[in-house]
């Protein structure tokens, strides 16, 4: 079935895709356990040896991208991967998201070093950069507009492959600016950062006497150095909220751009392609560019002369002579029974595979069957490529 069409749908080229140099993201998503993350860094290691010059940026906490391309561990920072063919002059990157680093880079960069060294002491602030809902997106935003600047300027890179997070939350990047605006606005920041927004003293007398009553009542609640630890916290960090959620907005409106390509991973199971589904929806209605499904570990087509009732039958007939064990009459009926067994398995993977192309017939699809083991080296991730840039064969 490998590389084969369903019923008439369209068939994904990675490889036509890799070679265009207008394609400069590449964006994978999907749910957990469909190797989304293989899929990521098997086409930056496509891209890399079709000479593209590649960084594979991961935000999956399962930190399964680094062991994949053999290495012990990824940071924060691009690291070179060493194994890749350069004949044709790539290169090949990785890193994995550090989320309070990259936050931590972002202070640093964008406050005096007095400023910084106040907010990151800040318990507010050690507490939102490290567990704050939505934080490892915005700062996955964060670092995407960092490789994608950094790539214009110096060209580092022309392409970034990103692996997001597995299930729903894969998307939730999308709705980083949103998020992030709307706890800005929400009225407590405000409230608490008014003082520092204020324009004159006598607006600045005019707040303060407003704020006293309700002060008050929260230092009672929370506490005396709590509310002055949020407060140091706001006012200390309220000029960098509008610049982050300004690159927020431009790492959006890049994503949404043609030079960027959605790739929806999944495996051939009910639940995956479910997932699949809503990943499409959601993409079409944020004006995403989606380039098409992967799906993995498909089992092959099964062979016509020897169907999966003919396969038992057989073992059956064999079984039923009863068989001295380890006779060449036991072991066929073994390897009929699995046959049997490998090819309902295809049928049932390639129904399932019907059905979403009949849900979403203009989505284009590329196959990748299920290998023997799993994958951890760079011969690995170039078998995946492979078969990612496999053409399509009639059924």
């Amino acid at each position: 079935m490998t590389g084969s069409l369903w019923q008439g749908a369209r068939h994904l080229d990675i490889d036509a895709r890799l070679a265009d140099p207008g394609l400069r993201i590449v964006v994978c998503c999907g749910s957990g356990g469909v190797g989304k993350t293989t899929t990521a860094a098997a086409v930056g290691v496509r891209a890399a040896e079709a000479g593209r010059r590649a960084v594979v940026l991961t935000i999956d906490p399962a930190r399964r991208l680094a062991q994949s391309l053999g290495l012990s561990q990824l940071d924060n920072t691009p690291a070179p991967i060493s194994g890749i063919d350069t004949a044709a002059g790539g290169s090949l990157d990785a890193m994995m998201l550090d989320m309070k680093r990259t936050f931590d880079e972002v202070v640093e960069a964008h406050a005096d070093p007095e400023r910084a060294a106040a907010i990151l002491a800040n318990p507010f602030y050690q507490a939102l950069s490290t567990s704050f809902a939505g934080t490892q997106e915005y700062m996955a935003m964060e670092k995407l507009g960092q490789l994608h600047r950094q790539s214009e300027a110096s060209g580092t890179w022309d392409l970034i492959v990103v692996d997001t997070p597995p299930s729903r939350s894969a998307l939730d990047f999308l709705d980083a600016p949103k998020r992030l605006g709307s706890f800005l606005d929400g009225r407590l920041i405000r409230i608490l950062a008014a003082p520092a927004r204020a324009g004159g003293k006598a607006y600045m007398r005019l707040v303060t006497a407003s704020l006293g009553m309700f002060s008050n009542v929260l230092t009672k609640i929370v506490g005396a150095q709590v509310l002055r630890d949020l407060q140091m916290f706001v006012t200390s960090f309220d000029a960098l909220f509008g610049g982050f959620r300004e690159r927020a907005e431009q790492t959006h409106a890049l994503l949404a751009d043609r030079g960027t390509a959605f790739l929806v991973v999944a495996a051939p199971e009910p639940d995956a392609l479910r997932e699949a589904s809503y990943f499409v929806e959601r993409l079409e209605e944020e004006g995403m560019p989606l380039a098409g499904m992967v799906l993995n570990r498909v089992a092959p087509v099964r062979l016509p002369e020897l169907s999966p009732e003919l396969a038992g039958a057989g073992a059956e007939r064999l079984r039923d002579a009863d068989p001295a064990p380890g006779s060449a009459e036991a072991l066929a009926a073994a390897l009929l029974d699995l046959h049997a067994d490998r090819m309902r398995q295809a049928e049932r993977h390639h129904h399932l595979a019907d059905r979403f192309v009949a849900a979403n017939p203009y989505v284009p699809v590329v196959a990748v069957p299920a290998l023997a083991q799993d994958v951890h080296d760079l011969e690995g991730l170039r078998r995946i490529g492979q078969q990612l840039g496999r053409r399509p064969t009639t059924p």
